[in-house]
């Protein structure tokens, strides 16, 4: 930790600094080095790749990087940040400038998540370059102290140096940048009633999106809702506080449980930034939490792409994308399920030239194998696979076991399901970094391959057997439990009512049948339907009494 009395590095002088341009442009190139060795800058070093960049840092330590979004074609600039960050070659005592001819939405939200120092737009103007270089060293100099203390993680010191800064009229022009310090720091000690007043009183001053973002986020750490979410009305309408107050969202109800309230925010945060693979991490988790397999597919599809040649790039990404694949085809019927499953065996033989150099993914190849086996209705030749090629001695991660529990459960071997579980639970337990949405998605997870031994597919075909015999109730239970592992599936919806019109005939609903009842016609007014599916509903609510009335009048 910093101390006020602590001796503090001074910063380096202008002609000591060291600058890194990455950018496949030579143009750039000669134009940056040009303005800024008049400034005095004596070295200016130029890659024109992500490759030639990753080793000049790694022979060479860097003040100053200038990154174009676009560095090369199997590489892009938000690609190399992170690279560069891994291996922190770029740290935050390290300038960093993005360079971009684009401007879209999409794009600037990306570089935001980033970060940077600056952001500098194409074409660069000499005169241009050289104010705002100066204006980002001036800033580094004149405020080392403060980000001397920010870097250290003493918020107290870092505040007593951003007020000193503001009661000095040299530096007025960063005024408003440590007054955002100010605001950071009030957050971080979790002083959120000081934080409140301090962002409320800046706004009198300020309409920067920081400022909003800084009250709303104090608010919401209050559980003050009803202000914040008068608030977030407003941020929700402007574009440079829509993406922040979505992830803000998402933070708030997660922390609340509120999973299917966090999931919309998170889906709302990925379309305005797509490429960071944590946020399709947590969509891809919130997806599989509420049960939209669609979503959950998009996601991983997501990461897959985003992450091409990115050092998140592996094949557990596509292999993930295989699993989802998988979960998705068990959960519909007929053409739908033959497509996916002639797709995934094209992912599946990829994968398979990739296993011959890695005994991990040899043995996760072997689960999914099993699985598409169970899909296929050869259970004796899953069942062969798992006993002759599957490695119990290879080490096996949560996402690994949790594909293999699924496996068991296809199979109808409860006892090794239930024993995945447990292990799951523990490997849970163990890591530090597992998160609150994966810990409640694992719990659902138990209770469901405790009470329900079959897949969404063998529950539809079972309930359609039923309904054929004239088993009503059967076929009921069969579709009760296919809609919990399958909420969002219109097809179970409309099956569901077509059998309590049966039931009805016999006996007036239960309370619980008519809920159910209510469930699936609110699912089928939620989205669209093909004319012969909304016939069936108007028909099947007409049958069973329930109108529209009705169903905008319940909870």
């Amino acid at each position: 930790m910093a101390t006020f009395m602590e001796k503090i590095p001074l910063p380096k002088s202008i002609d000591e600094l060291k600058v890194l341009v990455v950018d496949n442009q030579g143009l750039i190139h000669d134009l940056v080095n040009s303005a800024l060795t008049d400034l005095g800058v004596k070295k200016v070093s130029s890659a024109q790749n992500a490759y030639h960049a990753v080793r000049l840092c790694q022979d060479d330590v860097f003040d100053v990087v200038l990154l174009a979004f676009n560095v090369s074609n199997d590489k892009d600039g938000f690609h190399l940040f992170e690279e560069l960050k891994h291996h922190q070659y770029i740290s935050d005592k390290t300038t960093v400038i993005f360079l971009s001819a684009e401007t879209n939405m999409e794009l600037v939200n990306c570089i935001i998540e980033l970060q940077p120092d600056d952001f500098w737009v194409k074409p660069l103007a000499r005169q241009r370059i050289q104010h705002r270089f100066r204006y980002l060293v001036d800033i580094r100099r004149k405020l080392n102290k403060l980000m001397h203390s920010m870097d250290n993680g003493d918020y107290a010191a870092a505040i007593y140096h951003a007020e000193r800064g503001l009661r000095d009229s040299s530096v007025v022009e960063y005024h408003p940048r440590l007054k955002r310090m100010i605001g950071d720091c009030l957050i971080q000690l979790r002083d959120y009633i000081s934080a409140e007043k301090y962002f409320s009183d800046l706004k009198a001053e300020y309409d920067h999106a920081w400022v909003h973002i800084g009250l709303a986020k104090s608010l919401f750490r209050q559980d003050k809702i009803e202000e914040a979410e008068l608030l977030i009305e407003d941020l929700l309408q402007r574009n440079d506080t829509k993406f922040l107050t979505y992830d803000l969202l998402a933070q708030y109800y997660i922390g609340k449980e509120q999973f299917d309230v966090a999931y919309e925010q998170v889906k709302a945060a990925s379309k305005l930034a797509p490429r960071n693979i944590e946020r399709n991490k947590k969509l891809w988790d919130l997806a599989r939490l509420n049960r939209d397999k669609y979503g959950q597919l998009e996601a991983v599809q997501n990461m897959a792409k985003y992450a091409k040649n990115s050092i998140h790039d592996s094949p557990d990404l596509t292999l993930n994308v295989v699993r989802t694949m998988v979960d998705l085809a068990a959960s519909v019927s007929g053409q739908e399920s033959e497509k996916l499953q002639r797709s995934l065996q094209k992912e599946l033989d990829e994968l398979s030239r990739q296993a011959t150099t890695s005994q991990a993914l040899s043995n996760q190849l072997v689960v999914v194998k099993t699985r598409l086996c169970c899909l296929q209705q050869q259970k004796r030749e899953a069942e062969k696979l798992l006993k002759e090629q599957l490695d119990t001695s290879v080490n096996m991660n949560l996402e690994d076991n949790l594909d293999l529990m699924k496996a068991y459960h296809e199979l109808g071997m409860k006892e090794d399901c239930l024993s995945i579980l447990d292990k799951l639970r523990s490997q849970l337990a163990g890591d530090t970094l597992a998160s609150q949405v994966v810990d409640e998605y694992l719990k659902r997870e138990e209770i469901e391959r405790r009470e329900i031994k079959f897949t969404t597919k063998e529950l539809k075909d079972m309930a359609a057997v039923n309904y054929r015999e004239n088993r009503m109730l059967p076929a009921y239970n069969n579709l009760c439990q296919a809609m919990t592992l399958s909420p969002h599936d219109k097809s179970i919806a409309l099956s569901l009512l077509k059998v309590l019109v049966q039931l009805n005939k016999k006996d007036p609903l239960s309370d619980a049948q008519y809920e159910v009842a209510s469930n699936a016609s609110r699912l089928l007014h939620s989205g669209k339907l093909i004319d012969a599916q909304r016939q069936k509903r108007d028909e099947y609510l007409t049958a069973l009494g329930i109108n529209e009335v009705q169903l905008s009048a319940m909870p």
